[in-house]
């Protein structure tokens, strides 16, 4: 009778222990990634006196999350792991291009589409790549190129219409293919493709405004 018991209570044990081992591995902390903003753009871009609202960028499922995502193949998507953005990627994305704005100095006043910015000008992001694509692959480590795409409409509000709209795209190779260096890739692609976004849209915005004259929204 004793020895049945004692069984029972060896294999609930046993249990309670691997159980409490999958936790402690599941309360391990990611690690959460930023990026950054552009600070330094042409110095012949020209100043706008318009407001100016940067909505949150479309995106697709693969691309519309908080993990870091890498291609191993053309048809194939994986992320890192333990390894997150500290926000989704279009909102990481929208943040950064409102600062991006503001580190310009050219613009009257920026925000995002949720703080209720009466806007002259709405610019509408689709985030169509960001993520690393395996470029080639050894026993021992992969090359990594990260691709960072996005295309940009400018919006006139008072007409209700599109007036320009391009895509930027830049490409970079990390250093690794280790997380830290990824990021460090990702930040690179996005910047670039972020300064030549804003340069683009002040230039367009300046050149509409100055052929369609009205007073700015206050």
């Amino acid at each position: 009778m004793i020895r049945p018991f004692v069984l029972t209570l060896m294999i609930a044990a046993l249990g309670g222990c691997a159980g409490l081992g999958t936790l402690q591995q599941a309360a391990k902390p990611n690690d959460l990634y930023l990026l950054t903003p552009k600070s330094t753009f042409s110095s012949s871009l020209p100043k706008i006196q318009k407001q100016i609202v940067v909505q949150e960028p479309t995106a697709t499922a693969a691309v519309n999350t908080d993990q870091i995502a890498v291609q191993p193949t053309p048809l194939q998507v994986q992320y890192l792991p333990r390894a997150r953005w500290v926000d989704r990627a279009p909102l990481i994305v929208q943040a950064l291009m409102v600062e991006s704005y503001e580190n310009s100095g050219k613009v009257a006043a920026v925000g995002r589409s949720t703080v209720g910015l009466r806007a002259d000008y709405v610019i509408v992001p689709d985030l169509r790549e960001f993520q690393g694509v395996v470029v080639s692959e050894t026993e021992d480590t992969k090359t990594v190129r990260v691709e960072v795409r996005m295309n940009i409409k400018i919006v006139d509000e008072f007409e209700d219409k599109i007036i320009a709209s391009s895509s930027f795209q830049e490409n970079v190779v990390s250093a690794s293919d280790q997380t830290p260096d990824l990021v460090k890739a990702f930040d690179a692609a996005l910047g670039g493709t972020m300064r030549d976004a804003v340069e683009w849209s002040v230039r367009k915005i300046n050149s509409h405004a100055a052929s369609n004259p009205r007073p700015s929204i206050n």
